[in-house]
């Protein structure tokens, strides 16, 4: 029962990604500048996400471990997420939320492969088979009909 519940989870998350890319697009449109557009999506999505993080904190009475994680990842994911805010603000209005949306999977599928392959950051390696290729080859297709036709 969890699987279907983590899946559609999965699913609406995808949903909120094609969703919020017009909107940050409407809103660069109105700024007129993309990155500013991405700044103010990350700062208020990191003043939500702090005050549900402290709000967890006190209601479980636990302490977060700052000094645990190595440095570099206190900035890795915000930048990389940086990237894909504005890329998708400036993408959405030329290409269209379907074609960003496909080729968006097609480029987190490729790199899931190149993750499982090396093992990036303790994930559980996995061999790059026959049968995964065929799924990146169609995924790729697929994106390209979404955009093409």
């Amino acid at each position: 029962m969890m699987g279907v519940v983590w899946s559609l989870l999965g699913i609406l998350s995808g949903a909120f990604i094609a969703i919020q890319a017009p909107i940050n697009s409407q809103l660069a449109r109105g700024l007129g500048l993309p990155v500013a557009a991405a700044a103010f999506s990350f700062l208020s999505g990191a003043i939500v996400l702090g005050i549900i993080s402290v709000t967890v904190v006190k209601l479980q009475g636990i302490s977060l471990d700052w000094k645990a994680p190595a440095p570099w990842l206190f900035v890795a994911g915000g930048m990389l997420g940086g990237f894909y805010v504005t890329l998708s603000t400036i993408l959405t209005p030329r290409i269209g939320a379907a074609a960003l949306m496909a080729f968006l999977v097609a480029g987190q599928l490729l790199a899931g492969m190149l993750i499982d392959r090396v093992g990036f950051l303790g994930v559980a390696v996995r061999e790059i088979s026959l049968g995964r290729v065929a799924g990146a080859v169609l995924l790729l297709v697929g994106a390209l009909l979404v955009r093409l036709y």
